[in-house]
């Protein structure tokens, strides 16, 4: 199943560490080249022995041992990463990019894609801190097994427990699974537009790009050649390619209208703008004693241009953010548009809309249907979105 894989294993300092004996020889089994990275932690529950021995391979776990670049070398050998079992101590520093020891040295260096199988006690399991570590990682695209329930090695019963190492074997594969956008070419728009009135001010929106940024890198993940077009964004999730970045919906217009033949599926989810100014003063406006007025005229309808220009079997996805009569809006854009679906979120919805790591949506297809998702992280919410796509396009 795994033939010609390579798999980095992380292992740190928690009793679960025997487990991850188990789990190399799973690997290597199914014909997988594993290479073990150890903390110094890690080598208090089992030593380094048992890993070369079941990996056939040295076991890197210093950073002075060897080749100092050892770590940069690992990290652009693996085709996927799996750090389990993982501590919170590491998990935390994981999430903020702290580097001190051969592990995370390999993470913050690695290519590929990422799996966690978090271990620790009940109560570490649970604290806040260790929640926004999870959450961190999964923006930044990290994969995170949810820890099993049951007896715990501190005498407690609850959650913490490492997922058992058939239950990581199935991520593994699933990491390695079908690729249904593989040769598939997918144009996307993320974030908002800015409409200077001066070289200071500019009229915009919350939008912070987390959702596009999200559905731009699950859709490389399964395979698609990816065009992000993105606006001004504030999001932590980091592409493996480079977005073309624009400012103003004019410019917007111009990058997804010149870049969509040849796509497959088009996905506009940018908060465009829908006015600009009419005038733009090169120098600061000064404040006066009067109120100001500005004039605005409409913006190019990128969407709605989209659809008029949409090739034979061509998929567009529109994006609704409404604030009432949502249901209604969004059926409407959904005919008016000549999209194929439109997925609406609500900002009537707590956790949903701009300025959140977490949304709640529903898609509308052009036939009729409807699928609605809960309120989840942004990360999780684009593998749901795109699963439902493909779904639906029987891809």
């Amino acid at each position: 199943m795994l033939s010609g894989k390579r798999i980095i294993l992380g292992i740190t300092g928690s009793i679960a560490a025997y487990k991850a004996a188990l789990l190399v020889r799973l690997l290597v089994k199914e014909g997988a080249e594993v290479r073990v990275v150890m903390t110094e932690s890690a080598k208090r529950f089992v030593g380094e022995l048992t890993f070369s021995n079941l990996s056939q391979n040295p076991v890197f776990s210093g950073l002075w041992d060897g080749s100092w670049t050892e770590h940069v070398h690992l990290g652009a050998w693996g085709d996927l990463m799996v750090v389990a079992p993982a501590s919170a101590n590491t998990l935390s520093k994981m999430a903020h990019g702290i580097c001190d020891n051969a592990l995370l040295a390999v993470y913050l260096s690695a290519k590929c894609p990422v799996i966690v199988a978090p271990a620790m006690d009940a109560d570490m399991y649970v604290h806040p801190a260790n929640a926004r570590a999870l959450g961190t990682l999964r923006t930044d695209g990290v994969s995170v097994l949810a820890a099993g329930t049951g007896f715990l090695a501190s005498g407690l019963t609850g959650a913490g427990r490492m997922a058992e190492p058939e239950e990581i074997m199935q991520a593994v594969a699933d990491a390695f699974g079908p690729r249904p956008l593989a040769g598939k070419r997918v144009l996307l728009s993320a974030g908002p537009t800015r409409e200077h009135l001066d070289p200071v001010r500019f009229l915009s929106n919350g939008s912070t790009g987390t959702m596009g940024y999200a559905l731009a890198l699950e859709a490389h993940r399964l395979g698609a050649n990816v065009t992000l077009v993105s606006g001004p964004v504030s999001t932590n999730i980091q592409l493996p390619f480079s977005p073309i970045p624009v400012v103003s919906a004019g410019e917007m217009y111009d990058a997804m209208i010149s870049r969509r033949e040849n796509q497959d599926i088009v996905v506009m989810t940018a908060a465009v703008g829908d006015y600009v100014p009419l005038a733009y003063s090169d120098q600061k406006l000064k404040k006066g004693q009067d109120n100001l007025h500005i004039e605005l005229t409409r913006t190019k309808d990128i969407l709605a241009e989209l659809g008029r220009l949409k090739a034979p079997g061509q998929v567009l996805v529109g994006f609704a953010l409404e604030t009432h009569d949502e249901e209604a809006y969004a059926r409407k854009k959904l005919a008016a548009k000549n999209l194929d679906f439109v997925v609406l979120n609500s900002l009537r919805d707590a956790g949903a809309g701009f300025g959140h790591g977490t949304n709640k949506i529903t898609l509308y297809n052009s036939t009729g249907s409807s699928y609605h998702f809960a309120l989840q992280e942004k990360t999780v919410l684009a593998r749901e979105l795109w699963a439902a796509i493909l779904k639906d396009l029987n891809i």
